[in-house]
């Protein structure tokens, strides 16, 4: 294959794995199925994973391959079919990964970019081995891994991102929400990039309070919003992207003290950086820093990491789960000064050859359109006619049926919502749609400040109707569109 390539390297360190796969041999065998792939993973060489005759008649339609699905198999799915299991992420995690994927460092320093060794670890295979010139994760065929497909090994399999099948073969992901949110929103992946993942358990023959009963008993869903406040499973997003979440600053502070103040341990967990997010709140304000100024956030982060490293190993960091348990590093920075380790990895600025994660968050971050502050924000359902008077009305992951007017010097931004109906807006002062289902037509004219609807940090939006952009600044030409 031509283009960039590097050589085979030992596999990375795992976690546990789930859903009952053992440590050794493992066979792989595809089975090929109405509706997708299940790479169904068995225990030591000889044992099988059989479908039992009880469930062969559900084993058939569009979802058959989710229906069939067993704890240990490996199911192929694209990334517009999961169900997040939490309202928020960390954004800054976010922006670290897409400000890596669109840098050149990563190939100006003799190495692939960084998306597709975070496409291949995720998909099972360790990390990419060559990539053909304009490579996209969004085609596996152009890059390759240097595990290939039924190669895999516990140690591979212990770095994939795990799913939960729900009633009606729905698919609901319980670890790699940043992960696969990066692979959606950076430009060469998008909502139909294929990836695999690890089955952790089949709940589709229950009813659906049995099922939410179920995830929460096992912990494989996360009630609380990026406040810390209870929501109910209603309040979860149903898809993935950046619109589709709250930011949680807490959770992307925990996510940059990772090797400095803990490690995630061999048996994870589940949702352990919001554990370690939540217990993080009560000890640093971080409305006490500027998270856009380098020096500050990077201070944040040291008081972060020092503290959890500092507790007692025995201290419950949440209910049942210890500052030990949760990977709690005895000594700081691995026992390095503040110079060197991983803390010193962290500070280097986006003008250094191999910048740190805090400098490329901030960089990509600085290109993000900021919305103006909402003074009236609608979720849940909605029934119009909906008329945006004076002000900025933000829709948040709303299901609105009825048409949109925005008047002359007012403001809408929808993030994550599902309109059905016309969207009109003429003079308005804003208007941003990110992530946004649109089932009607989309007119928007003479746009007095920004017209927001494609750009960093914008989830493509899905405009199943007519387009009409008249007048507007130039940035919002061509929007960007869920294929």
């Amino acid at each position: 294959m031509s283009g960039s390539s590097r050589t085979p390297s030992k596999p990375h360190g795992a976690r546990g794995l789930s859903g009952g796969l053992a440590a050794g041999a493992l066979v792989l065998s595809t089975v090929l199925a109405s509706g997708g792939t299940v790479l169904a993973a068995s225990g030591p060489a000889g044992a099988t994973n059989t479908t039992t005759a009880a469930n062969a008649a559900r084993c058939a339609g569009p979802n058959a391959a989710a229906l069939c699905a067993q704890p240990g198999d490996l199911l192929d799915v694209t990334l517009d079919q999961l169900h997040p299991t939490q309202p928020a992420i960390g954004f800054d995690q976010i922006y670290y990964k897409l400000g890596r994927y669109s840098s050149p460092k990563d190939e100006q320093a003799g190495d692939l970019n960084k998306r597709f060794d975070d496409w291949c670890e995720t998909n099972g295979q360790e990390e990419a081995a060559s990539a053909q010139p304009g490579a996209r994760i969004s085609d596996p065929s152009s890059f390759t891994c240097t595990v290939a497909v039924g190669d895999e090994t516990p140690d591979t399999l212990a770095q994939m991102k795990t799913v939960v099948v729900g009633p009606g073969g729905a698919l609901y992901l319980t670890d790699g929400h940043h992960t696969l949110t990066s692979f959606l929103e950076t430009p060469d992946g998008g909502p139909k990039t294929h990836i695999r993942l690890l089955v952790t358990g089949n709940l589709s023959a229950l009813p659906t309070a049995a099922f939410w009963k179920t995830m929460q008993d096992n912990k494989w869903v996360w009630l609380r919003d990026e406040k810390n406040d209870p929501i109910t499973v209603d309040q979860l997003p149903t898809r993935l992207g950046l619109a589709s979440f709250h930011d949680d600053p807490y959770r992307s502070l925990v996510y940059l003290t990772r090797d400095i103040g803990y490690q995630a341990p061999a048996e994870a967990a589940e949702y352990l950086e919001f554990s370690w997010g939540t217990w993080l709140r009560g000890r640093l304000d971080l409305a006490s820093y500027d998270l856009r100024d380098p020096a500050s956030y990077l201070s944040a982060v040291r008081t972060a990491s020092e503290a959890m490293s500092a507790t007692p190993g025995d201290t419950e960091i949440t209910p049942g789960l210890t500052a030990d348990q949760a990977g709690r590093m005895a000594e700081w920075n691995d026992g390095k000064k503040p110079t060197g380790g991983e803390f010193a990895k962290l500070g280097l600025p986006i003008s250094d050859k191999k910048p740190g994660k805090l400098a490329f968050a901030l960089d990509y971050r600085a290109k993000v359109a900021v919305p103006p502050a909402c003074t009236k924000t609608l979720t849940g359902t909605y029934t119009g006619p909906l008329v945006v008077a004076s002000g900025v009305t933000c829709l948040d992951r709303t299901r609105l049926t009825g048409p949109v007017v925005v008047r002359a010097g007012a403001s809408l931004v929808s993030r994550g919502a599902d309109i059905t109906g016309p969207v009109q807006a003429v003079g308005a002062r804003t208007v941003s749609l990110c992530g946004t289902r649109l089932t009607g037509p989309l007119s928007v004219v003479n746009t007095k400040d920004r017209l927001t609807l494609s750009g960093p940090g914008c989830t493509a939006n899905a405009l199943n109707g007519p387009v009409q952009l008249v007048g507007n600044p130039a940035e919002a030409a061509a929007p960007a569109l869920v294929p």
